[in-house]
C-alpha cells in the first residue's frame, strides 16, 4: 500500500514538473518573437540582434582605401633607434613590446609608416609571417611612400623573418578615432 502512494505520489510530482517546464519554454519563446503586421510572419528578436551586430562588424572591416608598397621590418633595438614611437601618445618599445591594444580593433601589430598615412591608421594586410590576415597600427614614421616598417621583437628577427616584401594593404580607419594625432 506505501508502495502504491509512493508512486502515486511520484507521478503527481512528474507531472507538475512537466506542466512548469513547459509554461517556462511557452513564455521564453514569447519573450524572444514578436509578431509583425503580417499574421504570418514572426519575427525572431534574438537573430535580428545578431545580424545586426554582423552588419556593425563587417562596417570596421570595409577598406577605406588599399594602396601597395614594401614591407620590411625593424626593431625597437635598431642602432639608430631611441625606443619612443614618433606618434602621440608616445610609446616605449625597447622593453620588447610590439602589439598595441586598441579600443576598435583589439590586439594589433604596430608599423611606422610615412605621413601618407596619419598616426592612429588602422591597416589590414597579408604577410608570410602569418597564415592569417595581419592587422596593425601606425604608430611610428621613418619611410618613403606607402612603404611600411613592421616593429618586431629585435632587429635580428625583422631582418630573418619579415626581410623586403612588396605587399597590398588597406587602410581600415584613417587616424585615431581620439584626440591623439600628434
Amino acid at each position: 500500500m506505501k508502495i502504491k502512494k509512493c508512486f502515486n505520489y511520484g507521478i503527481k510530482i512528474a507531472f507538475l514538473f512537466f506542466f512548469i517546464a513547459l509554461i517556462n519554454v511557452k513564455v521564453s519563446k514569447g519573450v524572444n518573437e514578436i509578431e509583425s503586421g503580417n499574421k504570418n510572419r514572426v519575427t525572431d528578436l534574438a537573430l535580428m540582434s545578431l545580424r545586426l551586430e554582423e552588419i556593425a562588424k563587417d562596417d570596421i572591416y570595409s577598406p577605406l582605401a588599399t594602396y601597395t608598397g614594401d614591407l620590411t621590418g625593424y626593431g625597437a633595438n635598431c642602432p639608430l633607434c631611441n625606443g619612443t614611437l614618433a606618434c602621440k601618445p608616445s610609446y616605449y618599445v625597447k622593453d620588447g613590446t610590439d602589439t598595441y591594444v586598441d579600443s576598435e580593433y583589439g590586439k594589433v601589430n604596430i608599423v611606422a609608416s610615412s605621413s601618407n598615412l596619419a598616426c592612429g591608421s588602422i591597416i589590414r594586410f597579408s604577410s608570410k609571417l602569418s597564415d592569417e590576415v595581419m592587422y596593425a597600427i601606425v604608430l611610428d614614421r621613418g619611410v618613403l611612400g606607402y612603404d611600411l616598417d613592421l616593429l618586431t621583437p629585435s632587429e635580428s628577427y625583422a631582418s630573418k623573418y619579415v626581410g623586403r616584401s612588396s605587399i597590398t594593404y588597406d587602410v581600415l580607419r584613417n587616424g585615431w578615432m581620439r584626440d591623439y594625432e600628434g
